[in-house]
């Protein structure tokens, strides 16, 4: 028998999750040559938890250890209209090698199975053992990112972008935004975008960018929180659109150090950000099992909550 459970996670997780996803990504960067991802500790990492139950509470899966009763591993699983994500996955590094993110991954391809969608996720490209996990279980590589992080100065940044029509969402632009992605990427979540709109958090923004005649050519939001301080998910139709869309939402984010995701393949964007005083930290794959509509314009992904 094995030495552990699966069992819905609950809000008396919280915690006990929250320390989790600390010490196992902590542990992952130290033991790599890294820095800890996470130096403020659990109390920054209880976002991921929080964002997950307010999208789809209790679609969380646990590991529990069947006699201490103590989390061996944990993610997050969120259900949308074309495809299940797969959130934030960890093991504790005391459970390393026991078969626990191998049988995490089998129920929620279970789950997506039984409801006929595919499953998406970002993952690292430097973490070969999670990326092995991933295709050996029937996941592709479907496009490469360029993790990038930019040091916002309190006075903003010393560039402007020509693009017009970038403006704060509204929840009036929810049915546009999710066409837009349904159309350039395939897949359609109208749920996040009402949740980074409302922003009871405090933490979330959301702009777009309206083109001639009223529609709408982007999107990008952001996220304030220093357990995931970052700019996505996002999409526009042409890499300037991106630009701008990107250049708005980093101003909104004064004063700090955001993270944002480019695709490697979009060259003229890519050199952009460099221009900005952007600076390389790692890579990412978008992994899809099952089908995948060919990516079109400028997509930026992000962790929280998860898009590929």
């Amino acid at each position: 028998m094995s030495p552990f459970q699966l069992r819905p996670m609950t809000p008396a997780d919280r915690s006990e999750v929250a320390d989790l996803i600390c010490v196992s990504t902590n542990y992952w960067y130290r033991t790599h040559g890294g820095p800890e991802i996470f130096p403020a500790g659990p109390a920054a990492t209880e976002v991921f938890f929080d964002v997950y139950q307010a999208l789809d509470p209790g679609c969380g899966v646990v590991a529990e250890h069947r006699q201490t009763g103590r989390l061996m591993g944990s993610c997050f699983v969120h259900p949308r209209e074309t495809h299940v994500s797969l959130g934030i996955m960890n093991v504790h590094p005391n459970y390393f090698g026991q078969g626990v993110a191998r049988e995490l991954l089998r129920h929620i391809i279970e789950f997506a199975d039984h409801h006929e969608k595919p499953v998406r996720l970002v993952s690292s490209a430097m973490n070969l053992d999670s990326y092995s996990l991933y295709t050996q279980a029937g996941f592709v590589p479907r496009r490469a990112y360029q993790d990038m992080f930019l040091a916002v100065p309190e006075s903003g940044l010393n560039h402007r972008s020509a693009v017009t029509g970038i403006r704060p969402a509204t929840m009036a632009d929810v049915p546009a935004i999710a066409a837009l992605e349904q159309e350039l990427c395939g897949i359609r979540r109208d749920g996040d975008f009402r949740y980074f709109i409302e922003n009871r958090a405090g933490f979330w923004h959301l702009s777009v960018c309206e083109g001639k005649g009223g529609r709408l050519d982007g999107f990008m939001a952001s996220c304030a929180h220093s357990g995931c301080n970052m700019i996505g998910p996002g999409l526009a139709r042409r890499p300037e659109l991106a630009a701008g869309l990107l250049l708005a939402e980093l101003d909104c984010q004064r004063g700090r150090r955001p993270v944002f995701l480019v695709p490697v393949d979009c060259a003229e964007l890519v050199a952009e950000t460099y221009r900005w005083g952007a600076r390389n930290c790692e890579m990412h794959f978008s992994q899809v099992r099952g089908p995948c509509a060919p990516f079109q314009g400028v997509n930026v992904p992000t962790f929280l909550p998860e898009t590929a």
